[in-house]
């Protein structure tokens, strides 16, 4: 069962337009619910009406994913948040929805690519991350109806 653990909003990009420049310091801020709209991203987000169309209006990791790296890389003081995905879920292959229409708590999402990892996941999480990430750094996805994304609770 697709089960969302943590849900993050930023009102600003830290690594997203930053090559060459130091990181920002905009802080993820968890919330236990986000407001989707429809082709333009989550309210209060980073990313809400970036552009028409955007490919990530949406982004979600897989907590599982999470855990592996803090014991791949013996890291005990980095929350999810530092990946900067919005959605932290668990019990769904991200992978398999790429291409996908899928619905999480009676909203659409159209699965668009993978969110590929940069060099900055070294530096905001642990050396190595970026390569360990290839090819399952998270999904992207774009918001097909209007809702509001809860929270599971433990």
């Amino acid at each position: 069962m697709f089960r969302i653990e943590h849900l993050y909003l930023s009102p600003g990009h830290n690594y997203f337009g930053h090559h060459g420049q130091p990181a920002g310091e905009h802080a993820m801020v968890e919330v236990d619910e986000v407001e989707c709209v429809a082709g333009r991203g989550l309210r209060g987000d980073r990313f809400f009406d970036f552009r028409e169309n955007y490919k990530g209006q949406i982004t979600f990791f897989a907590g599982e994913l999470y855990d592996e790296l803090c014991a791949q890389f013996g890291v005990i003081d980095r929350e999810p948040w530092a990946f900067r995905r919005n959605v932290i879920t668990r019990h769904v292959d991200l992978n398999t929805l790429i291409g996908q229409t899928f619905a999480v708590q009676g909203i659409r999402f159209e699965g668009v690519a993978e969110c590929s990892p940069c060099y900055w996941m070294d530096q905001a999480f642990a050396p190595g991350t970026e390569a360990a990430l290839k090819g399952r750094g998270g999904l992207r996805a774009r918001i097909l109806d209007d809702g509001v994304l809860r929270r599971d609770q433990p």
